[in-house]
């Protein structure tokens, strides 16, 4: 959380925590192939084996206090875009990649996404649960998002928000229990079970507060709180029971206690080749880059990290990159 991670910049713990070999694979500085870059953001690539499958992943590190450093996000009205063309609507930013979740039938970005300050995307309010088709959640729920202050602090935290609202709203743990109103299709004297059992222990948790963000992108489950791994997808409904453990290509964000945004993107579905990670190893490896706090991101298909235009991993989908409905960004002020 903001309060709990300041410290100031140590351009020699940088340098350890850049060149080291972590426990699970190494990482290859390649800022060469992607020049030219300010001296604040560096790129690291891997082709190591995970866990003794084959395995191709990019991070990039950016210190969030180089005021040069434009951090930001796009979103679409409607329609998606592939990073491609984010790259050149935004006038060739230093990095575009994927974000949000969205809805392959309406475009609509399933996440809170905030943009110089103003929310510009809400968390998806309606879901209906995959083991129970006659059960709704109808209720903004909870997923995770990171934001960036107005003085470069970075946070992660669990948000909700929805457009009778100005503000998004967060939380910064789950220590209470979280009980979404339930509606059921059919069964009346179930619906009327549900919702009292737990509309009540919603209403009476009064944790939230406003998340006052310049920029924030939203996507689900949390990986890593206070420097522990600690992956909340059950309670954010997103991969949950044995989906845990599911590989695909990734992408997910963190920062760590020296200023550092650190975004990952990990190649998956190319059998011999890359075969992706599950959020398990997915974690473990923010964990190695010391992030105090991480986030995963929409993945599969949507992974694609653009620097300087050029791509990093290879997309998953047969077309190339698949078009989104919102991108983070960073850009040369």
């Amino acid at each position: 959380m903001i309060t709990k991670f300041r410290l100031a910049f140590s351009p020699l713990l940088f340098f350890v925590l850049s060149t080291r070999s972590f426990a699970q694979v190494k990482w290859v500085n390649v800022d060469s192939l992607y020049a030219p870059l300010p001296a604040s953001v560096q790129v690291f690539k891997t082709t190591d084996s995970l866990d003794g499958k084959p395995f191709i992943a990019y991070y990039v590190r950016a210190r969030l206090k180089d005021m040069k450093l434009d951090f930001t996000v796009d979103t679409t009205l409607g329609r998606r875009l592939t990073p491609a063309k984010f790259y050149e609507k935004n006038n060739q930013p230093l990095l575009v990649v994927n974000g949000t979740f969205f809805s392959f039938a309406t475009n609509q970005n399933l996440n809170v996404a905030i943009k110089e300050g103003k929310v510009v995307s809400h968390t998806v309010r309606n879901i209906r649960s995959k083991t129970d088709t006659a059960l709704f959640i109808d209720q903004p729920i909870l997923r995770g998002a990171l934001g960036i202050t107005k003085k470069r602090d970075a946070d992660i935290a669990w948000v909700r928000s929805d457009s009778s609202k100005k503000y998004a709203y967060a939380k910064q743990s789950l220590e209470k229990e979280f009980y979404p109103l339930v509606v059921m299709d059919g069964d009346q004297e179930r619906v009327k079970i549900e919702n009292e059992k737990s509309a009540g222990r919603f209403n009476a948790d009064t944790s939230f507060r406003k998340w006052r963000m310049q920029t924030a992108i939203g996507g689900g489950p949390v990986l890593i709180q206070l420097g522990e791994i600690n992956i909340t997808n059950e309670q954010e409904m997103m991969f949950t029971g044995k989906a845990i453990n599911d590989k695909h290509p990734r992408t997910c964000m963190g920062y760590t206690v020296t200023g550092d945004l650190i975004i990952m993107v990990i190649q998956g579905r190319f059998p011999g080749i890359a075969e992706g990670a599950t959020l398990g190893q997915e974690s473990k490896l923010m964990k190695d880059l010391y992030c105090v706090e991480a986030l995963n991101l929409d993945g599969g298909g949507s992974s694609c990290m653009l620097i300087n235009g050029k791509e990093t991993i290879k997309p998953s989908d047969k077309e190339g990159q698949r078009p989104v409905p919102a991108v983070f960004i960073i850009a040369n002020k």
